[in-house]
């Protein structure tokens, strides 16, 4: 609870010192006290909408104590006379309900308007005995005057109550989600994901797409999400052992829920404009798989038209021909042997010319057009490779490792660059 509230009290404390209503009064307001309660509770569930009906729940119970508790605190305080006289188990009454209240997920709106119903009907009753009584005018007056500002305090302390619950329960609920944002990307066994998620109160989608993009684009891509999007916030080197090939401050990993069918459409258009990198969609704790094929994209490098992002869907290829690095290291220096004996620059021409030719099916024109070249320079660098191999372009077994071999293009060198050299 807040010392400004604490001091606050302490004022009405010393407001309540003035106010003289004598023995007979008191002993009065206390043997009418539970009366007083009683009504003032079933005004409240009668006449506040959040809490109707509550009377015979537990909810009516905790009504009912906290009533009891503030009344039974202001009549300590109006009687004894003195500032000194503690507010504190009264105000911290008030400030453990208004954390219950955020705890349950209710706003104040339905706290504040019981204070209200209870302020006009406490005062009401307060006020008619301290009448019967035979306090004076002015009495009655300054009694007004502590029954408000009273009923003002404890309003104020379960308004802190409530205030710090969220934060508190935001504070804690961010934590559980990176503790499962983390067990996601390392991927954790299923039930200690599904133990994590229910305790975040997150609820689990049937897939999650990996998106890594650039740290600085995270937020104005956040609105555009699904607001169960989790964003891990890590080292991801270090989490996940894989190697980012950039400094991690500037690198930032989503996992986006439900990503599928015509949403993953909707999401690569989002990400139009933004260098990002789009994993598969992936049973929700299997996410890992999709990060791992999100950031082999970036690191083998792959790219889209200008402004789009890579989505790895389109590249399955390339991942299942780099799998195995070494190996397909291995491919090309035996099926491509034969290109060794030319200059760098011609053996690099004839390589793309193969590979184009392979991939259109020999349809010159096509080949042509992909390579921006004439189709009589087509003609004349396939006759050159069928020089270099001779009858083996004609064996499945030698048509099949060239296009692997081929699949994805040396990395030596840009299309551009190659185009450049010319024939």
């Amino acid at each position: 609870m807040s010392e400004e509230l604490v001091q606050h009290a302490s004022r009405t404390a010393r407001g309540a010192a003035e106010l003289e209503l004598g023995d007979q009064a008191v002993e009065l307001l206390r043997s009418r006290l539970p009366e007083i309660a009683g009504l003032t509770v079933t005004a409240i569930i009668v006449e506040v909408p959040g809490y109707t009906n509550a009377l015979a729940g537990p909810m009516g119970a905790k009504i009912a104590g906290a009533v009891q508790l503030a009344l039974g605190g202001f009549l300590r305080l109006a009687s004894s006379g003195d500032p000194g006289t503690p507010l504190a188990p009264a105000l911290e009454g008030a400030y453990v309900l208004g954390r219950g209240e955020a705890r349950s997920g209710r706003a104040m709106d339905a706290l504040l308007a019981a204070y209200r119903v209870g302020a006009r009907v406490s005062w009401r009753e307060l006020s008619r005995t301290a009448v019967e009584a035979g306090l004076s005018a002015d009495t009655l007056a300054r009694f007004a005057e502590l029954v408000f500002a009273y009923i003002d305090e404890l309003s104020a302390a379960s308004v802190s109550g409530h205030t710090d619950e969220l934060a508190t329960t935001g504070r804690v609920r961010e934590r559980y989600l990176q503790e499962l944002s983390l067990g996601l990307l390392r991927g954790d066994p299923p039930d200690q994901l599904v133990s994590r998620a229910s305790r975040a109160d997150w609820e689990p989608p049937r897939t999650l797409t990996a998106v890594i993009l650039p740290s600085a684009h995270v937020r104005s891509m956040l609105g555009a999400l699904d607001p169960r999007t989790l964003r891990p916030e890590t080292d991801l080197e270090e989490l996940t052992g894989e190697v980012i090939g950039a400094d991690t401050s500037e690198v930032a990993v989503l996992l986006v829920p439900d990503a599928e069918g015509s949403r993953r459409s909707v999401l690569l258009r989002n990400l139009r404009g933004y260098q990002a990198w789009v994993g598969p969609p992936q049973p929700w704790t299997t996410v890992r798989t999709s990060y791992q094929r999100a950031l082999r994209a970036r690191q083998l490098g792959l790219t889209a038209e200008p402004d789009a992002p890579v989505d790895t869907e389109r590249h399955l290829t390339t991942f299942v021909v780099t799998s195995d690095a070494a190996a397909l290291d291995d491919l090309r220096r035996q099926v491509l042997a034969p290109f060794e004996t030319l200059r760098p620059g011609t053996a690099e021409r004839l390589e793309e010319t193969l590979r184009e030719w392979l991939l259109h099916l020999g349809r010159r024109d096509e080949v042509a057009a992909a390579l921006h070249v004439h189709p009589q320079t087509v003609r004349y660098r396939m006759g050159q490779i069928r020089d270099l191999y001779g009858g083996r372009l004609e064996d499945p077994q030698t048509v099949l490792d060239l296009t692997i071999a081929l699949a994805v293009p040396h990395p030596t060198r840009s299309a551009a660059d190659r185009r450049a050299g010319g024939e």
